[in-house]
């Protein structure tokens, strides 16, 4: 088995290219086991926030093998299917209030580009053909497409392709740790948001994107209102229970115009991601007669509607939000226990089970470091020797330095494996101190 992992490895040019990468051989619960004999937490929840409800669930395989047998394919151009219906009916009772008209593509990127695309025809039918400029905040992440990317604030994941992109206007991220505005409670940050539109002019914005965790919200709700402006919340991650609501907008009892959703709604066990547009969006193409243009081959499959039923399904039954909620304050709280024990561990933040940690250089001088030490993936590779996988990343102090890793394991985690998983990130802090000269 081994030598056939080595010989598809080579095979594969998606997408890392440094070095042999561990094979995962079996998932169950909350533990991946790889072709060494290893079992480690996946404390990444994927991809950074994907598997919800953990991994090798009967109930989500079950109802994914019969829609296979009824029928896997349907063509939204021309029918619909009974899985999808279903799905976006159960989405619109639990999304914010008013935002009732569903839709369902296959990745985060390609709901975050329909939505803004959403927002371009909205206007278009409202007689406004000016509004076109996306404000985003920088770091903020929308996704890797060319279209995602002008209005993504990730530097470093947008340098390479720079020439190629379609740049929109920013501000300032809510980054508490760096910024002392925000750590005040200043909303300083949000107030940016009207700066720009005031600089471009409300006759030219169209909307404002952003992840809600952490935020400014019930403000930003305000601008957008007083200039005529949508408010899209990018939920991608922090959708469907990982904040311990089913939406982290509602942490500040506002709601968007349009928000997307992807990763937890079908934990891993399929493609999917859902947008929701409230009444008036859909109601203002519907009155002018244009069909929204966007669209993609898979987007609306019943066998991904059917996943994300029975995910849907599975959290509610397991009342998998308020345990989001309950492991999520557990976690933080072990998290923030080792602060004093690690001196390159700088910042624990986040919500619920949406977590990260930042690691520094200096906790006094909160100074990252080099980005050519590349201290993050040292950490990374770290954790996966203490028995986790955590999900490392760089540039996110200011869009080129700033080492950090998401700490996202699936809702069904326990009180004991969450003991369990900060055990494993405090040795793997050690072990990365030891390797600082």
């Amino acid at each position: 088995m081994v030598e056939m992992a080595a010989r598809h490895a080579r095979a594969s040019f998606f997408p890392a290219l440094g070095g042999d990468l561990p094979t995962i051989v079996r998932a169950e619960g909350i533990y991946l086991y790889d072709d060494a004999g290893r079992r480690l937490i996946d404390a990444a929840g994927g991809v950074g926030a994907v598997t919800s409800i953990g991994h090798g669930v009967h109930e989500v395989i079950d109802a994914i093998a019969a829609q296979l047998r009824t029928v896997a394919f349907v063509p939204w151009t021309q029918f619909q299917s009974e899985p999808a219906q279903r799905l976006a009916e159960a989405v619109a009772e639990m999304t914010p209030r008013g935002l009732n008209g569903v839709a369902l593509f296959n990745s985060g990127s390609e709901v975050t580009e329909g939505a803004v695309k959403l927002a371009r025809q909205y206007w278009l039918a409202r007689g406004k053909p000016d509004k076109h400029l996306v404000v985003s905040r920088w770091q903020g992440f929308h996704g890797m497409t060319l279209g995602a990317s002008g209005f993504s604030g990730h530097t470093q994941r947008r340098r390479k392709y720079q020439p190629m992109i379609h740049d929109m206007p920013k501000i300032g991220p809510a980054y508490a740790y760096r910024c002392a505005d925000c750590a005040s409670g200043s909303l300083r940050c949000a107030d940016e948001l009207e700066r720009v539109i005031r600089w471009h002019g409300p006759e030219n914005v169209s909307c404002f994107i952003a992840e809600p965790v952490v935020g400014y919200f019930q403000r930003i709700r305000e601008i957008c209102d007083r200039y005529d402006v949508l408010f899209i919340a990018d939920e991608v991650m922090s959708g469907f229970g990982r904040t311990g609501r089913w939406f982290a907008i509602e942490h500040w009892d506002t709601a968007p115009d349009i928000l997307v959703a992807a990763k937890g709604v079908s934990g891993g066990y399929a493609p999917l991601a859902v947008l929701a547009a409230h009444e008036q969006v859909v109601g203002a193409l519907r009155h002018a007669g244009t069909p929204w243009v966007t669209g993609h081959t898979y987007a609306q499959n019943p066998v991904s509607a059917a996943a994300g039923l029975a995910v849907l399904d599975y959290l509610q039954r397991h009342d998998l939000v308020r345990a989001a909620h309950e492991r999520g304050d557990q976690l933080r709280a072990g998290l923030q226990g080792l602060i004093g024990r690690h001196r390159i561990l700088g910042d624990v933040r986040g919500m619920g089970l949406l977590l990260g940690v930042e690691l520094v250089q200096d906790r006094a001088t909160r100074a990252p470091f080099p980005v050519e030490a590349g201290m993050a993936f040292r950490f990374g590779r770290a954790c996966v020797e203490e028995g986790a996988a955590v999900y490392p990343g760089q540039s996110g102090a200011d869009g080129l330095v700033g080492d950090h890793a998401l700490v996202t394991p699936p809702l069904v985690i326990t009180p004991e494996q969450v003991d369990d998983l900060v055990g494993a990130i405090d040795r793997a802090l050690t072990r990365t101190e030891g390797t600082i000269g």
